[in-house]
């Protein structure tokens, strides 16, 4: 039913902002109706003023009013806008609820969180009793969890909360969809305010590092601008050494270098964000965590690299990697917009002007590359077994909503029916992925809970405890660490290990007392990730059957087993980045129930002869493997067929019977186009030979066993008996001359089929020699008396009457004691000399 209340006063406030003057009008449409979209340009102030025009609306009913943000940096910067706009602190009328962070009272009416909190309220509490409103800010950044966010509160509206408001608000965001997503919504549209800002493009060197380009680029600025500059990097690994280069080149005076990404320290973080002091200027080193919702005070130059680095799941490796992509046309002007908010502008940007059109106009939501494991099952503790039931943008692709249910159905986590199940539930209570979920519950059966919960820890919170590979060095830094971040999520590990507790009640000690290592707890999260050194230091096999590598100069290059918690790269080339050693013995414990011995037998090409081993594999992974004596048998006997295949027909001890055997059926089967005889060519043997070869392979191990008499059945057995008694007719193998002496018919070399004879074996010959049933002659190699080539015809008849008076005259002067007579088709033939003195 629509809501007839007429629109509230609105609140006054000391300072303008550019959003001030969209409030009416989208306080009007909320008033009307329970859904509005907001497009506004970075700077308007909409995260800021919007949530503070509203509080007090009558359409709220004393319910509260939650902002949504991606970042913890975002949410906590805005909360603390709105407390100070207001003169109060943080947890009074705005609170905050972040992973790391909850300053709430019962004063509070609008409270700040970030999306991945507003999930987990949602589905708590699906009714979500007590708001009033939800606002989704920067949802132009089309974050997996806002995605699901916005599906699960649209699911509320309609079916349990009418009066719910939706306000989706955005700097780039093409509104209309959204609009429409929402039933039809009001789009307000605000044009903002801000300076002109002059664009400078430097161009593109593939020859040189990012980082010292960016630093040449910042040191021009410093001399030619005036005010505070902002950096965009893609990058923790590029800001730091933007830092260090810029730290050499540059006076402390000439301004402070400030680093800014989600990995940092909050109050690292607040530092960078702050204003600079005094009569000093200020260089922020930035992520793309500085291109929306925060404020940078006296930022008056942008430098954007044009480049962020973005997760990326690969079902192929099963992991989630960081790819480095060009930004959007829409992310660039968003940080270029950054260099306008206090006055005239300038923005350096390291490409070429013609590469913007180029650029995609939008970033790609991330439910388009994203491991949607969580996704699904937040969908099934919703109820939902069918995730495109729910309103989505961009809905899920079906592959990847298909491999999601195929490892929470693994992990025990969905039914067949794709429901929760009492593992999946004992998994929603935890706030982690599903993998670390089922690591820290499992951990608990053996007591090992708050060691698990401390890895689950250091790989959700980036950089936690360094950013070494060793992840027993990084969780022992993190317990020592006593920065507030650190101390924050040892709290929330705490946390999270009582929760696995109370879903495990039963302690199992399956370690016969002593406590799991940290590798052995990472493998159940991740049992495909266990992998055995290969190689040069460095060289690791998967238990999934993929390669990484590490570097070589870590320590944990060296080790014998790994079980990997994060990786980066394509399937083709993967580094590892951080992991934890384990021996034999650990693997051959904890993946007892994996490892499979067996005999293998295999073919070995160099020798062309089976090999027996024992051998006991995890997976893809050879733990072990110990030679056997080879016996004959159906196993064998196949792996030697196959074998031999892989080598070919050629390789095979045919005799010289057996070759022309296969050129006379080859002959035949060509000269008539006559399918009807096989096809005994290399290629056609080796195809097909362990079908006509391998009964005969009987008690065979080796190439060598094989017999001419096993090559002659097994070929006997491809001719069909009426082709045998057509083929001595047709093709036979010898050719009888005048003399009574055989001479073999040459099927496969030049001007096949010939005959190479003495021509004295052929005189009384008066019709030139065929086969297949007369109907091909003969190419005739005429020899000498000494066998040397003195012509080559396919008409004797006509030779005889024909050239041959000039070669008999050639070969008397050589060969005197021979008969050269004038008429041979009228001559006996012979083999022999005249007697001498004739």
């Amino acid at each position: 039913m629509t809501d007839t209340t007429p629109p509230f006063s609105l609140r006054r406030f000391a300072q303008a902002l550019p959003i001030d003057e969209a409030l009416p009008a989208l306080t009007s449409a909320l008033a009307a109706g329970p859904s509005a979209v907001l497009v506004a340009p970075p700077g308007a102030g909409k995260t800021t003023r919007v949530p503070l025009a509203l509080d007090g609306a009558p359409w709220l009913g004393g319910g509260k009013i939650l902002v949504l943000e991606p970042r913890r940096l975002a949410a906590r910067n805005a909360a603390a806008r709105m407390a100070a706009t207001l003169g109060e602190e943080i947890g009074e009328s705005v609170g905050l609820r972040a992973r790391l962070e909850t300053r709430v009272s019962k004063k509070t009416r609008i409270e700040v969180l970030t999306e991945g909190v507003f999930t987990r309220l949602i589905l708590d509490d699906p009714a979500l009793d007590g708001i009033g409103a939800i606002l989704f800010d920067e949802f132009h950044e089309r974050s997996l969890e806002a995605d699901l966010g916005l599906a699960l509160a649209r699911d509320t509206q309609t079916s349990l909360r009418p009066d719910l408001r939706l306000v989706v608000m955005s700097a780039t965001l093409a509104g209309k969809p959204v609009a429409e997503l929402l039933g039809g919504a009001p789009l307000v549209t605000s044009e903002g305010r801000s300076f002109p800002v002059e664009t400078r493009y430097l161009g593109k060197d593939p020859t040189r590092r990012l980082e010292d380009r960016m630093a040449d680029a910042i040191a021009r600025a410093l001399r030619a601008e005036t005010g505070s500059i902002l950096a965009f990097l893609p990058g923790q690994g590029e800001i730091r050494r933007t830092a260090e280069s810029l730290r050499e080149r540059l006076d402390p005076a000439d301004a402070i270098v400030a680093p800014l990404y989600g990995a940092l320290d909050r109050r690292d973080q607040d530092q960078a964000i702050a204003p600079a002091p005094p009569g000093a200027r200020k260089v922020v080193l930035a992520t793309a965590i500085a291109e929306t919702s925060l404020t940078i005070e006296g930022i008056r130059v942008v430098i954007d690299c044009g480049v962020a680095r973005v997760p990326r799941y690969d079902p192929d490796v099963g992991i989630t990697r960081l790819a480095t992509v060009r930004v959007s046309r829409a992310s660039a002007d968003q940080r270029r917009g950054r260099a306008g908010r206090l006055g005239l502008g300038v923005c350096y940007r390291l490409w070429d002007e013609a590469e913007t059109a180029s650029m995609p106009a939008f970033a790609e939501p991330e439910i388009r590359s994203a491991d949607l494991a969580p996704l699904l099952l937040d969908c099934a503790d919703w109820g939902v077994t069918d995730p495109w039931t729910l309103s989505w943008l961009d809905p899920p692709a079906t592959a990847a909503i298909d491999a999601a249910r195929e490892e929470l159905t693994n992990l025990g986590a969905l039914d067949a029916d794709g429901r929760l199940t009492e593992t999946g539930r004992s998994l929603r209570a935890l706030p982690l992925p599903p993998r670390l979920a089922v690591m820290v519950i499992q951990a608990a059966r053996v007591g090992a809970e708050r060691h698990a919960a401390d890895i689950a820890a250091v790989l959700v919170e980036r950089g936690l405890g360094g950013t070494g590979a060793n992840l027993d060095q990084r969780i022992e830094a993190f317990r020592r660490d006593r920065t507030p971040r650190a101390t924050d999520m040892r709290r929330l590990a705490e946390g999270w290990a009582k929760t696995a507790r109370a879903a495990s009640p039963t302690i199992n000690d399956a370690n016969d007392g002593e406590a799991p290592s940290t590798a052995a707890l990472l493998a159940l999260a991740f049992p495909e990730r266990i992998a055995k050194a290969r190689g040069p230091h460095g060289q690791f096999l998967l238990a999934n059957g993929r390669g990484a590598t590490m570097d070589a100069a870590e320590p944990l290059a060296r080790a014998p087993f790994l079980v990997i918690a994060e990786m980066q790269g394509t399937a083709a080339a993967t580094r590892i980045l951080l992991a934890a050693e384990s021996s034999d013995a650990e693997i051959a414990r904890l993946a007892r129930n994996r490892i499979a011995e067996r005999e293998e037998i295999v073919f070995d090409p160099a020798a062309a002869a089976i090999r027996t081993r024992r051998v006991r594999r995890l997976d893809a992974i050879t733990l072990s493997s110990d030679p056997r004596p080879p016996e004959p048998g159906p196993e064998s006997e196949a792996a030697l067929a196959q074998g031999l295949a892989a080598l070919g027909a050629q390789r095979l001890p045919w005799t010289k019977h057996q070759h022309q055997l296969r050129d006379r059926v080859a002959f035949l089967r060509n000269a008539a186009e006559d399918e009807t005889w096989p096809d005994l060519s290399d290629a056609a043997l080796t195809a097909a030979l362990p079908e006509w070869l391998g009964p005969y392979l009987s008690g065979k191990t080796r190439l060598a066993d094989i017999a001419a008499d096993d090559l002659a059945q097994a070929l006997d057995g491809l001719i069909p008996w009426p082709l045998k008694q057509r083929l001595d007719a047709e093709a036979p193998t010898h050719f009888e001359a005048p003399t009574g002496q055989r001479h073999p018919i040459d099927y496969n070399g030049p001007g096949a089929p010939a005959l190479h004879i003495r021509v004295q074996e052929l005189y009384s010959l008066t019709r030139h020699p065929t086969v297949a049933g007369g109907r091909l002659p003969l190419t005739l190699h005429l020899l000498s008396p000494a066998h040397r080539p003195i012509q080559v015809t396919r008409d004797l008849p006509g030779f005889w009457k024909g050239s041959w008076q000039s070669v008999k005259a050639e070969m008397k002067g050589r060969y005197p004691r021979h008969p050269w007579p004038d008429d041979p088709a009228a001559t006996a033939p012979t083999t022999r000399a005249k007697p001498r003195g004739t």
